[in-house]
């Protein structure tokens, strides 16, 4: 046995059970502490002040972001962390997102599927080749109240 081992060995073994308890203690609150950390990271929220509606509304710009998405243009920084988390936030049901990341991305849907049904079907080409998202996103936009 390797003489640090024995050192450890002696030293638990001289433990109170009330100083074990202690330990065993800190060591479940540690790990909840861990736990709790890689839970609740969030994709960062400071693009969620963005005004969706007037991407929308703007041709040129909606058309920038698509072409992003689809990787045929460039990317503004707001496309480019939307394109790195798309396939992360599909993944996981957008757990990751902000509220108002939530809530933009059915905004987005509806719109696609209702007004762009072309570009719609390129982004699940892409994302989602296999469907297994798809209709899962669909079923919750409806859901939510919402015309798909």
């Amino acid at each position: 046995m390797h003489p640090e081992a024995r050192t450890i060995k002696n030293y638990l073994s001289n433990l109170t059970e009330i100083e074990i308890e202690t330990m065993a203690g800190k060591l479940v609150v540690f790990c909840c502490c861990v736990l709790v950390a890689v839970f609740a990271e969030k994709y960062t929220d400071k693009y969620d002040n963005i005004n969706l509606q007037e991407i929308l509304e703007n041709g040129r710009l909606f058309h920038a972001y698509i072409n992003c998405l689809l990787d045929k243009g460039k990317c503004s920084p707001e496309g480019k962390e939307l394109r790195d988390h798309i396939q992360d936030a599909l993944e996981t049901g957008c757990s990751k997102c902000t509220e108002a990341q939530e809530k933009g991305t059915y905004t987005i849907i509806e719109h696609l599927i209702n007004k762009e049904k072309e570009i719609w079907e390129e982004l699940c080409a892409k994302y989602d080749a296999e469907g297994k998202y798809r209709k899962k996103y669909e079923e919750r936009a409806k859901s939510a109240g919402l015309t798909v």
